[in-house]
């Protein structure tokens, strides 16, 4: 993506040059894929999935956003994807940014993506909503396993591991921080949603490998691996889990990318009419 970056500076070259039209408007995923520097299909695969699992996040048809197809480049079958605007938005605040060009990319989309009134700075919100998905599936598995276990009170159980992480269950939390009944992890920023997947997960693993049983029992190894988890977090971020800064409740996230993608849409389709 270095060439848009350096558009500005009077280098001819944009994200709009590689753009194809053909009944829709689209840009080839092995084009986006050099732009910023991934040396092959097969690692750009990984960015492209979290892209996917952004569109299901947002309820947005993935399919019509990264259409798969087969292309022959010199000679060679490879597999390809053509990639709406908004897919290689999703697809470049997906990327390490620890690569340069994938960072000067994720610059150029935030400046560019302003006239959608799309204002993320960088990939923060979009790997909240993603990891807010996975601690859905984390909380529904750890769920079943903790019935299975011998779990009747999931309530009590579940705010075991609140108190354990946060020194205080779950009710509490949401009036220190003002936030509505069931929203606590809507508003959590991406690191306190990554700390309470790795709560979850530890404490379905724990359960399994030592086959915990009962309510109290139980009660007490999720207590455990919050107060660990919370240990990690005060050594790491100097901070301790409930005085963590909130992040944008994610409806209004999902809203403005919604809104966003409806916009880019829209932006096409008018140049394609002209």
């Amino acid at each position: 993506m270095e060439e848009d970056i350096q558009e500005t500076n009077g280098n001819s070259l944009s994200f709009e040059d590689f753009k194809n039209e053909n009944g829709i408007t689209y840009w080839w995923a092995s084009d986006l894929m050099k732009m910023l520097g991934y040396p092959n299909m097969k690692s750009f695969q990984k960015v492209l999935d979290r892209a996917t699992k952004a569109f299901v996040s947002l309820n947005i048809p993935h399919y019509e956003n990264i259409i798969a197809q087969m292309r022959n480049i010199n000679s060679s079958d490879i597999q390809d994807f053509k990639l709406s605007r908004f897919a290689c938005y999703l697809t470049v605040m997906n990327g390490d940014p620890k690569k340069v060009e994938v960072a000067e990319a994720q610059v150029y989309f935030a400046q560019q993506t302003r006239k959608f009134e799309l204002h993320l700075e960088n990939n923060q919100e979009i790997e909240r909503i993603l990891i807010r998905e996975e601690l859905t599936e984390g909380n529904k598995s750890l769920a079943s396993i903790a019935k299975q276990s011998g779990v009747t009170d999931f309530a009590k159980f579940q705010n075991a591991g609140y108190i354990g992480m946060y020194n205080m269950p779950s009710w509490k939390l949401e009036q220190k921080r003002g936030v509505k009944k069931g929203k606590l992890m809507d508003h959590m920023g991406r690191t306190e949603l990554a700390a309470n997947l790795f709560r979850t997960t530890q404490t379905e693993e724990r359960i399994k490998n030592k086959g915990i049983k009962g309510q109290v029992n139980l009660e007490q190894t999720h207590f455990q691996v919050g107060k660990e988890v919370r240990e990690i977090i005060v050594k790491n971020v100097g901070k301790a889990p409930e005085n963590l800064p909130l992040g944008k409740e994610l409806s209004d996230v999902k809203k403005e990318l919604k809104q966003g993608h409806r916009k880019m849409l829209k932006e096409d389709d008018s140049k394609k009419k002209k």
